[in-house]
């Protein structure tokens, strides 16, 4: 077995509860830095840009003999699904690309049309980018994919969000009628992505690689603004619904969403969990405490392992991401460092 083929099996095992040691990857570096998806630029433009970064990603893990598994990075910004239902985009000087909220009432939400697939241009270019890249690389290499939001997050960032959660308590139907839209764009797309490049890896924040075989993994960021009661109600079948669908389920999360994890468990299959605690940080966060441990999710994060791994309980597993951007000799120190935390199952 090549390298990459040993790390991609340690990564199978990892997922699977089987490999009794962590991970340590290093971030490839991105060199596209437009929005893509909205662009008048031929596709070939982005797709030079991105080779570039996989071929970069591939140099510096055979240098530091990491443990990931480099692909091209096609990710983009949150709004990619919001512009599918005619939201604006909205471009910062300093940050990624939003879009324009425009919807104010339960009856501005229900006027949406539910848009198809095949005629949502911010989602065909990420086929036609994923194609270009394809066919500069060849089949055998695996695809990453675009930012990944759940349909309830998508509805929010459509919504005005101090509306909406008004109408969560008095018209609750049309809150979930504009998600569910939502979630049949999303799940429509990583069917149709699967079949279109199956060896695409949907591990999408921080990028990491996973199984084809693995269902995708998205944000839920907007858990924290809810009672426990309406995430059961607005949020959470959801989610049951795509780990059915696609087989497992993995989640970014970096909402102060504590009082929701405990209800995380009810998710079959969650194999994968991001979690960046904003402004808590690990010292007053509980995620490690409800979730870790041998048959919880693998963690994947970018936070220093040292640090994560102190409020971390036995046999909790992590694949710990290093920013590629720091001295190649700090990089394997990390390396070391993470590699050599001790898990006890």
């Amino acid at each position: 077995m090549t390298r990459i083929e040993k790390n991609k099996q340690a990564h199978r095992d990892i997922f699977d509860k089987k490999l009794n040691r962590h991970l340590g990857v290093v971030q490839g570096p991105r060199f596209v830095t437009e929005d893509y998806v909205t662009s008048e630029k031929p596709i070939e433009y982005f797709a030079a840009q991105v080779v570039k970064g996989y071929e970069k990603w591939m140099e510096i893990s055979e240098t530091v003999q990491d443990d990931g598994v480099p692909f091209p990075v096609l990710m983009t910004a949150t709004h990619i699904y919001a512009l599918c239902f005619g939201a604006e985009p909205h471009f910062y000087e300093d940050s990624n690309p939003y879009v324009k909220t425009f919807v104010r009432s339960a009856a501005e939400a229900d006027k949406i049309p539910e848009p198809k697939l095949a005629s949502s241009r911010p989602l065909m270019r990420v086929f036609e980018l994923a194609a270009a890249v394809q066919k500069a690389l060849g089949k055998d290499v695996t695809i990453g994919c675009p930012d990944m939001q759940t349909g309830f997050d998508t509805a929010c960032i459509l919504w005005d969000k101090t509306d909406l959660m008004y109408a969560m308590v008095d018209n609750p139907a049309a809150v979930k009628r504009l998600a569910e839209k939502c979630e049949r764009l999303l799940f429509d797309f990583v069917e149709t992505y699967r079949k279109e490049f199956p060896l695409s890896t949907f591990g999408h924040c921080p990028s990491t690689w996973t199984p084809p075989e693995r269902g995708p993994w998205v944000s839920n960021d907007e858990c924290g603004i809810m009672s426990q009661e309406m995430f059961e109600d607005f949020c959470l079948p959801e989610m049951i619904r795509m780990s059915q669908k696609f087989g497992s389920f993995g989640m970014h999360c970096c909402a102060n969403a504590q009082h929701q994890f405990e209800l995380f468990k009810k998710i079959p299959n969650f194999y994968a969990f991001d979690r960046g605690p904003t402004g808590v940080g690990w010292e007053g966060d509980n995620a490690l405490a409800v979730l870790g441990g041998p048959q919880g999710p693998t963690f994947v994060t970018g936070w220093d392992s040292a640090l994560v791994s102190k409020f971390a309980p036995e046999g909790t597993r992590f694949i710990f991401n290093l920013n590629a951007g720091e001295d190649l000799d700090a990089i394997r120190r990390k390396l070391d460092e993470a590699r050599n935390i001790p898990l006890v199952v």
